[in-house]
């Protein structure tokens, strides 16, 4: 089993510091789902007590980032197709709520925000980099919520969107063509700018539902 290398943090770090360490790692798939994780061994990695990586740690156990098990120890989630489900619902919520906050006077912050991630995603597209388009579709998603000026519900997407980027691998070989879920977005972006209000929620709720479809078709059923 390989062993995952943290760089020492200063010894003023808190566990919150640590903590941003561990989610980034998660979202990265540099800690793969199913990893363990051995306090002592970060401890050392990141040249700090054991006490605030357990800090750390149990606010990613409570962020459902991580999960315990008793006696055998801390673990990075793995995400079922029921997982896949349950995510995208809960952010077609959330971001349901922040389109009706954009839609309150704040259209031409959000479509002014939404662009660059729109541009990378076009420009990714047309080289067929499909890992470039994922992590822009992340970046549209985040510029959406953060549009809406509303700290609750960010801070609500922020676990949400961690966890659709641990689905990337299977994310970007489910667009035959990669053009096509940059133009999904593209239509979001111009429907939240100026189209009607109906068509933008028609739009997202679509684009989290073929989400899912594609997600679910590439993921491996799970047997008892």
């Amino acid at each position: 089993m390989s062993v995952i290398e943290f760089e020492p943090v200063n010894r003023q770090s808190t566990a919150e510091m640590i903590a941003d360490r561990l989610r980034d790692a998660i979202m990265r798939g540099t800690l793969a789902p199913g990893a363990q994780l051995v306090e002592a061994d970060l401890a050392a990695q990141f040249d700090v007590s054991r006490g605030p990586v357990r800090e750390a740690m149990q606010r990613l156990v409570s962020e459902g980032l991580l999960h315990s098990i008793r006696h055998r120890g801390i673990f990075v989630i793995e995400l079922t197709p029921v997982d896949v489900i349950d995510v995208y619902r809960a952010r077609t919520a959330i971001e349901g709520g922040a389109l009706e906050l954009i839609f309150d006077g704040r259209r031409a912050i959000a479509y002014e925000a939404l662009g660059p991630s729109v541009g990378q995603m076009l420009a990714c597209a047309e080289l067929g980099n499909a890992t470039g388009v994922a992590e822009a579709d992340q970046g549209f998603h985040e510029a959406l919520v953060n549009s809406a000026d509303s700290p609750r519900l960010t801070r609500a997407a922020r676990t949400l969107l961690i966890e659709t980027r641990m689905c990337l691998g299977a994310l970007q070989s489910a667009y035959a063509d990669v053009r096509e879920q940059a133009r999904e977005h593209v239509e979001l972006r111009e429907a939240i700018g100026e189209g009607s209000p109906a068509r933008a929620r028609k739009l997202l709720i679509e684009h989290m539902h073929d989400a899912v479809e594609r997600l679910s078709a590439q993921m491996p059923v799970v047997t008892e």
